[in-house]
């Protein structure tokens, strides 16, 4: 017999050639369909794109890590659902780029947090969290209320999500660095947070 079992056992290239075309043909069996389907590619009734202030407050979001102990993706468990509301959807995040889906918990989800709080209260989670929750481990980030929030490269960020589907208008482009002026990174890092989580409340 030409094609044996022993022989394809017996060879790695061989072994690891067919694993690979099993693993490419399962994965485009589960993903191909996702490009399809409106509910992974629509967004939600009343779903916004992001500010110019909410994409700056997005990237020190990640710049600083903070996907590393907060999800932003509540799982449809009868337990999640009681603690941070609905569960997410994936037509909740057509807009960002990468999404910030995740299991971590080490600390809360954050998908439902937006209009959870006051902005002052979320403010004072940022400079000093022991002050507002005493057995927090959160770091403080002091420094983002001295920062300015970053217009110079807003609006090639802006050009780079419409690239990828945000509809955002040339208007909105041009006047993106003016709603950056005179704000700090904590303003724009409170602007994101409270923006999560509601167009599906």
């Amino acid at each position: 017999m030409p094609f044996s079992h022993e022989k394809v056992e017996t060879s790695n290239f061989l072994l690891i050639v067919l694993i690979l075309a099993v693993v490419a043909v399962g994965g485009l069996v589960e993903i191909v369909p996702l490009f399809f389907q409106k509910s992974t590619t629509q967004p939600v009734k009343g779903l916004l794109p992001d500010s110019p202030l909410q994409i700056a407050g997005r990237d020190i979001y990640v710049r600083e890590g903070c996907y590393n102990c907060h999800s932003q993706m509540i799982r449809p468990l009868v337990a999640e659902t009681l603690r941070y509301g609905h569960y997410s959807v994936a037509g909740e995040f057509v807009y960002d780029h990468p999404f910030q889906w995740g299991s971590k918990r080490t600390g809360p989800d954050l998908h439902r947090v937006g209009g959870k709080y006051s902005d002052d209260w979320q403010r004072l989670h940022l400079i000093s969290p022991r002050d507002l929750v005493p057995e927090s481990i959160m770091p403080a980030y002091p420094w983002l209320e001295k920062t300015p929030a970053d217009a110079g490269s807003i609006q090639q960020h802006m050009r780079a999500l419409r690239t990828v589907g945000v509809p955002y208008t040339d208007a909105e482009i041009a006047g993106a660095p003016a709603q950056l002026a005179g704000k700090t990174e904590l303003d724009a890092m409170v602007a994101y947070l409270q923006g999560l989580g509601l167009a599906l409340k």
